[in-house]
């Protein structure tokens, strides 16, 4: 491993320590007077041994629970949000409430809120919103709506009904291009085929037609079949290729850079006309920077998620030149969705499923 991966996991395990601590601390306010000594040291042990134990079986593919993992990280971030949240209104109310008073609101205030952080964090995941742009281009084109869609991460969790839902929305926008920039399939395909889901992705229709490129997550060894499976549904694979579009525009498709002998931008444009307008899916958003000093007119990624649940948003604000949002830079238009998707498990805190619409004039 690089010395990066062992200051993350070293990060990620102090995090994890800290979560417990809060967590256990909370437990023993929340049944103080249920709690022996004894019974308090038991309890508090076991939930570091088993927490811990969980995440390094994960971490080091001994026996990984990648969900279960995920859950339990996301679960202990949220007790502990609710924690400082009960221990702010304690400080602030106390002159004004008897304290005895206050804290029996407090617990049960404490698994309401718990309960309504972990509902609004499904709700997020599962309930997709729709963004709007609008730009205009220095190069001439027929104004044309784009409908863009990344991370869809389809699998066990998320498959046919949210595939429907997607395309009737991207048929109530009346979008005249799809367009999906990796992370269509979450790893494989297995899911995909065993729940039949090709006919609701092929729900998917355009007039000038839906394209894709591969994701990471496209990439873990499972490229061929996925690319094949897409295909068959009617969607184009831009498999590190250009493509021309009834003489008006060009659209680039990167694979993901996992690909290592995947070519440049540079490569890429260097087969095509770049007086015309050139649209770039390439779905990790590293290389904007590089990008806005080639002609290429509008760039649309994903990968980041908008961090999926707080603060890991602050993270990819850090990694990213830009993680989220819309930005011109030069005379290129560079646009990062969430996700209409989620990676791992089905929660979003602080970043909601979604599709784009980019009104292009």
């Amino acid at each position: 491993m690089e010395l990066r991966h062992y200051i993350t996991f070293f990060a990620a395990v102090l995090i994890l320590q800290l979560f417990i601590f809060i967590f256990n601390r909370t437990l023993n306010w929340l049944f103080a007077s249920k709690l022996t000594s004894k019974k308090r040291k038991i309890l508090f042990i076991n939930n570091y041994l088993i927490a811990n134990f969980l995440i390094l079986l994960t971490i080091f593919r001994i026996f990984p629970l990648f969900r279960l993992s995920a859950f339990l990280l996301a679960f202990l971030l949220f007790a502990s949000f609710v924690s400082l949240g009960c221990l702010l209104c304690h400080f602030i109310l106390k002159p004004y409430i008897p304290l005895a008073k206050l804290h029996k609101i407090l617990r049960i205030t404490y698994p309401i809120a718990l309960s309504g952080l972990l509902g609004i964090s499904i709700y997020n995941a599962y309930t997709p919103t729709v963004i709007h742009y609008e730009i205009t281009l220095d190069k001439p084109i027929k104004p044309m709506r784009i409908g863009m869609a990344s991370d869809l991460h389809l699998g066990i969790l998320f498959g046919r009904r949210q595939l429907d839902k997607l395309a009737e929305l991207m048929t109530q926008n009346k979008v005249d291009i799809i367009l999906m920039p990796g992370d269509i399939m979450d790893d494989n395909t297995e899911a995909y085929v065993t729940e039949n889901m090709r006919p609701h992705l092929a729900k998917l229709t355009a007039p000038l037609g839906v394209y894709a490129t591969l994701g990471n997550h496209d990439f873990f060894g499972h490229q061929q079949a996925i690319k094949q499976e897409l295909e068959l549904a009617g969607i184009e694979v831009l498999f590190d290729q250009t493509k021309v579009i009834n003489n008006t525009f060009v659209l680039v498709g990167r694979n993901d850079d996992l690909l290592r002998t995947r070519p440049s931008a540079e490569q890429l444009l260097d087969k095509v006309d770049t007086r015309l307008p050139i649209i770039l899916l390439d779905h990790r958003p590293t290389e904007i920077e590089k990008h806005a000093k080639l002609p290429i007119d509008i760039q649309i990624s994903g990968h980041a998620h908008k961090g999926q649940i707080f603060p890991a948003n602050l993270i990819t604000n850090l990694l990213y030149p830009l993680d989220y949002g819309y930005e011109k830079i030069g005379n290129g238009h560079f646009f990062v969705t969430s996700g209409y998707g989620f990676w791992g498990i089905p929660m979003r805190l602080g970043s909601q499923s979604e599709i784009v619409i980019i009104d292009v004039k």
